[in-house]
């Protein structure tokens, strides 16, 4: 809405005085409803809703903090260091933006807080250096406390970049191959070889990413695979195990193995 507005406001730009905007829509929309009007109000209920989004969004950050805990409770720490400035220095400038919006659109008398008073040049600045902020302290959460639980986005980036990058050049090949083969029986070249080397590429797509996963899982993964395949042989065990002590000795190591806890034990509930 405040980009609609800003760009096609008739008039002076708000920000190069000495230049009429080239884009400015001039005309009635409805009765009384200039162009003017209609702009004006877009881009200044445009910033309002801005302003109001980073503040709220600021304040449920703050409450999810009071009752996060552990590396929860670290990781928002460490953005809030970069979104508590940003959010600040970032409703300063939309305030002022508020301000002198309304005042030029509406009152006909311009209004600017932070450049009257020589403080706009240092709260942009300030606001740049937290954009800036808010990557490190990411980063940052990302590397101590494991946000975004990085290592199944790094997992499926692996998995799904060495799938694309395969079936591309298996359906490239797949045309290449495909054509000497139509110009070889026919002569000529023919649609075919296209339809036919996406549909192969349709069937491989589940092989193949099953094979990536399993390979980069035993490669790189190496724990969470011996585990999954722990639990996977216990859950064929279960199936064939009426043994309940055998069975409780078995759940107890599968738990060593996958969890590696420091203590384990099992408790079952007597009989009624």
């Amino acid at each position: 809405m405040s980009a609609l507005g800003v760009a096609f406001m008739p008039g002076i730009l708000l920000h190069h005085r000495y230049v009429d905007n080239p884009f400015g829509v001039v005309g009635v929309i409805y009765g009384k409803l200039t162009t003017y009007g209609f702009f004006g109000v877009s881009r200044l209920l445009g910033l309002t809703l801005l302003s109001t989004g980073l503040l709220v969004a600021l304040f449920s950050i703050i409450l999810r903090l009071r009752h996060a805990r552990g590396n929860d409770r670290q990781q928002l720490r460490w953005f809030l260091f970069a979104a508590v400035p940003l959010t600040f220095v970032g409703s300063l400038d939309g305030l002022d933006g508020i301000v002198a919006n309304f005042t030029t659109d509406f009152m006909f008398h311009p209004v600017y807080m932070l450049y009257s008073r020589g403080l706009l040049v240092p709260v942009l600045y300030v606001e740049v250096l937290a954009f800036i902020l808010v990557p490190i302290c990411t980063y940052v959460a990302i590397l101590r406390y494991n946000l975004y639980d990085i290592d199944v986005v790094v997992n499926r980036t692996l998995v799904y970049g060495s799938l694309t990058a395969v079936l591309v050049a298996l359906y490239f090949v797949g045309i290449v191959v495909l054509q000497r083969v139509f110009v070889l029986l026919t002569g000529q070249r023919s649609t075919l070889a296209v339809v036919a080397s996406t549909l192969l590429i349709a069937a491989l797509f589940n092989p193949l990413r099953r094979r990536i996963q399993s390979f980069i899982d035993r490669r790189f993964y190496r724990s969470k695979y011996d585990a999954r395949k722990t639990l996977e042989a216990f859950s064929a065990q279960l199936r064939e195990e009426t043994d309940l002590n055998a069975l409780s000795e078995d759940l107890v190591e599968v738990v060593r193995e996958t969890m590696q806890p420091a203590h384990v034990s099992l408790w079952l509930r007597p009989k009624a």
